[in-house]
């Protein structure tokens, strides 16, 4: 694991980001909703975990989601019930944190 990747991860609510040294090939770029790049989607209120940057892109494959940052300056990551957090430059892998119940494993409702 590169030195990088083990300092930089970043967490708002359910979404957690992790550097990676470079998104897979095969990672398809996924549209923007209202210019902005939705990384998740809340299940209960509607909101969403979101950029509203140029300079960002996110893509998707069978193994996962993914978050490329370009250019020198962090971008804001903004959800309607916390914080905006600072991304700065780079890839990163797009994990929702899961929850484990009796009956089921399942994605957090943010």
């Amino acid at each position: 694991m590169s030195k990088r990747m083990e300092q930089e991860q970043y967490r708002q609510g359910d979404v957690f980001l992790m550097a990676i040294d470079r998104v897979p090939a095969a990672a398809k770029e996924i549209p923007r909703e209202a210019g902005r790049v939705i990384l998740a989607h809340g299940e209960v209120t509607g909101h969403a975990h979101g950029i509203r940057d140029s300079r960002v892109m996110f893509r998707m494959d069978e193994a996962g989601s993914y978050l490329t940052v370009l250019g020198e300056a962090p971008v804001a990551l903004t959800h309607e019930e916390h914080a905006p957090i600072e991304v700065p430059p780079g890839d990163y892998r797009v994990v929702r944190q899961r929850e484990y119940s009796p009956s089921e494993i399942r994605n957090v409702a943010d």
